[in-house]
């Protein structure tokens, strides 16, 4: 789960930053004259106070030193973190360089041990100098619901997660209930092979087919709705499930229409015309197709 949290997280990390920058801009004063610590420090405290989550907040100065006490949850605070030098940690030294709000990936808190991220915001003087970095810590988790609230404990993403977890073992049930038809269909001869038919080698073929496809859309369902198992490049596994069902559906139709061919152009000529009908469609779905893989290859160049 913590893989694939930070996996979320990246998905996720342009909104969670605009948030913190939103609460960094509308709480704390920037760019005025006479900002003191003590005022920054105060609006800090406040942001605290409205974040039920917060894991605590401080203030550095502009060389990288804590100048404030660690300020966590409720009442309390850390007075020994006042002094420490935090110029090599990323919060500190992405905002200097970057002057603008910055929020780091996810590493292990010092004070919960758990996955954290913590944004800073610079606050400069009424002539554009950086005079000090405000800093707030926040839990993986509370990020993730703030910036993306499917993903973890909504209502409804729970429902469809569910929903999509039923039609998954459905498909699946369904799947393996035309594969064991289809190798019955091939045991029913036995060894024997003058028995052996055609018309039934046919069905069997279209029979385990159309397993393999539904086989198919179940793991890529599987893996997306139920796992949240998003790929770097979604659009990209999409488009090859695509192919890969459509496909197997295509094969599937054209046995059928080759076997109806035989069989009409032995027992009933005149039936010969709806073998013809589904060749037609089988012809209608290899255009579609090829339109669909000439346009999405496009898009993925």
């Amino acid at each position: 789960m913590v893989a694939l949290d930070i996996q979320q997280f990246s998905e996720v990390r342009t909104k969670a930053r605009a948030y913190f920058c939103y609460l960094f801009s509308k709480n704390l004063p920037n760019r005025t004259p006479a900002i003191t610590a003590e005022t920054v420090i105060g609006r800090l405290r406040k942001i605290k106070g409205d974040l039920q989550d917060c894991e605590g907040v401080y203030l550095l100065d502009e060389k990288g030193v804590q100048i404030s006490p660690t300020f966590l949850p409720g009442k309390e605070r850390t007075e020994e973190d006042a002094g420490l030098i935090r110029s090599n940690r990323a919060y500190y030294y992405r905002a200097i360089k970057e002057k603008r709000c910055t929020i780091t990936d996810p590493y292990p808190s010092l004070i919960t041990e758990e996955l954290t991220v913590t944004a800073s915001q610079p606050i400069f003087d009424d002539k554009g100098n950086i005079i000090y970095v405000a800093c707030l810590d926040m839990p993986l988790d509370a990020v993730l619901k703030i910036a993306h609230p499917m993903a973890r404990e909504a209502i409804f993403g729970k429902i469809f997660k569910y929903a999509y977890g039923g039609f998954v073992a459905a498909l699946a049930l369904v799947a393996l209930l035309l594969f064991l038809k289809g190798i019955q269909e091939f045991l029913a001869f036995g060894i024997n092979i003058h028995k052996i038919e055609i018309k039934g080698i046919f069905e069997a073929t279209i029979l385990l087919t159309l397993s393999l496809a539904i086989l198919d859309l179940c793991k890529t369902l599987f893996e997306e709705e139920v796992m949240g198992n998003h790929h770097d490049d979604k659009h990209r596994d999409i488009h090859h499930t695509m192919v890969r069902f459509l496909g197997s559906i295509i094969i599937a139709l054209s046995i059928e229409a080759l076997m109806l061919v035989f069989k009409f152009a032995i027992t009933d000529p005149d039936m010969l015309i709806n073998a013809i009908y589904i060749i037609a469609g089988v012809g209608i779905l290899l255009i579609g197709l090829a339109v669909y893989i000439k346009l999405t290859g496009s898009k993925e160049e």
